[in-house]
């Protein structure tokens, strides 16, 4: 399966997002809980990128690529926007009450909370953010 999504960079392209999760979805035979989660992190990755990736507001495009073999499906966002390495950004320190917790950071806790395995790297002036979920136990997976 591989499904490919190309968007602007306007926080009213992640209206869209639904749709394309459905696909995977649907392709997939994925639960809604699933897709639901799948949704989630997509939008909080996406939201992350349109508006920090850009701070001199130029337009852009973000390409979206979900693929999927029978153990896994990843999820690979790609973007001209300064670099930014999201994977080493600190936890969020979820113990702190609302009022007291620092503002950010809180979308990528929930994006590691969701997948399996996030991953980073800067490739020829592109941000390459790689997010993969287990549809199934691997040989040797201790999870």
């Amino acid at each position: 399966m591989r499904e490919e999504w190309l968007l602007d960079n306007k926080i009213q392209e992640i209206e869209k997002l639904p749709s394309f999760v459905e696909k995977i979805q649907q392709k997939l035979s994925l639960s809604p809980a699933l897709a639901l989660n799948l949704n989630l992190a997509l939008e909080e990755a996406l939201t992350n990128i349109i508006q920090y990736a850009y701070p001199d507001g130029r337009e852009e495009k973000i390409q979206v690529v979900a693929k999927s073999d029978a153990m896994k499906l990843i999820l690979i966002l790609k973007d001209r926007g300064i670099a930014f390495d999201p994977t080493q950004l600190p936890d969020a320190d979820t113990s702190l009450s609302v009022e007291d917790r620092p503002i950010g950071g809180l979308g990528f806790f929930l994006i590691r909370q969701m997948m399996d395995k996030v991953e980073y790297r800067r490739d020829g002036g592109l941000n390459v953010l790689t997010l993969t979920k287990f549809l199934r136990e691997e040989p040797g997976d201790q999870r």
